[in-house]
């Protein structure tokens, strides 16, 4: 059995199936709140679907249910991502205080967010920089407190991988867990202190579904990448553990200094506004 990951069972019937539900199984003994909290926000996806294939209301060139969609997507590859980190803890670590913050603190903040842009939806009302009253103005500051604290979890978890490392697991993977995590925090707090006062442009060419422009000015992109620095260099270190000693760590600490490259990069063409 690997020491990264368990395999995922296999199945007669669908080879897919079998290991997606093998995936769920794993998630669910690693870390079932997250793992349960995940899978309902997969599961709303298919009533906004809906619900965007017959309301043709649109807000800024998008349906407006476009944006419920894409957050309630994000939050759970969020959750998900968690709740597997949680599995590299001690199974007496994973019932602890600590992780019950975690836990806690995603949900709530998560729920939080997600509630208020699919009610705003509902009324075709922006969500974001909607702060023309002074209701809809402390509710866009409790988004960004709710999308702050949702990131915070992060290095909360990266500081209880730290102290309570498994030593089974190689070290440039775990490196690279914890610098993911890390990343995923600063990046995610850097681009979204400038995303609250920078609106993305309207009109011009844009990237279809995602909606980000291209023509440049748009911080959207630069969000993404720094968000997901957490899914990233993890599967970079694991690819790097199967080399040898000093090129394992070397390799992960390139990666992540090329990442945050690229993160700079797509700051600065976000800022320029395309010149």
């Amino acid at each position: 059995m690997s020491t990264l990951i368990r395999p995922f069972i296999p199945s007669s019937r669908s080879p897919v199936l079998g290991r997606l539900g093998g995936l769920a199984a794993e998630l669910l003994a690693r870390e079932r709140r997250l793992t349960l909290y995940g899978g309902l926000l997969l599961a709303l996806l298919l009533p906004m679907a809906i619900a965007w294939g017959v309301d043709d209301r649109m807000l800024r060139g998008a349906n407006v249910w476009l944006k419920p969609m894409k957050f309630s997507f994000s939050i759970a590859v969020l959750a998900l991502t968690t709740a597997w980190f949680v599995g590299h803890l001690p199974a007496e670590r994973r019932r602890g205080r600590a992780v019950d913050r975690i836990v806690w603190l995603l949900i709530g903040a998560g729920t939080f967010e997600l509630s208020y842009i699919t009610l705003q939806a509902g009324l075709g009302q922006g969500s974001h920089y909607n702060v023309g009253d002074m209701l809809h103005g402390a509710m866009y500051t409790l988004m960004g407190i709710g999308a702050l604290l949702l990131t915070v979890t992060q290095p909360i978890l990266a500081w209880q991988l730290a102290r309570h490392p498994d030593p089974q697991r190689p070290a440039a993977y775990r490196h690279a867990v914890l610098i993911g995590l890390v990343l995923t925090f600063v990046f995610g707090a850097v681009v979204g202190g400038l995303l609250s006062s920078m609106q993305p442009p309207s009109g011009g060419a844009t990237l279809p579904m995602l909606g980000w422009a291209l023509s440049g000015g748009d911080l959207r992109p630069a969000h993404f990448v720094g968000i997901h620095a957490e899914q990233v260099l993890p599967v970079v270190g694991f690819a790097a553990a199967t080399l040898s000693g000093w090129r394992a760590k070397t390799a992960v600490w390139a990666a992540a200094a090329g990442y945050a490259l690229l993160f700079a990069l797509l700051v600065a063409w976000g800022l320029s506004g395309g010149s």
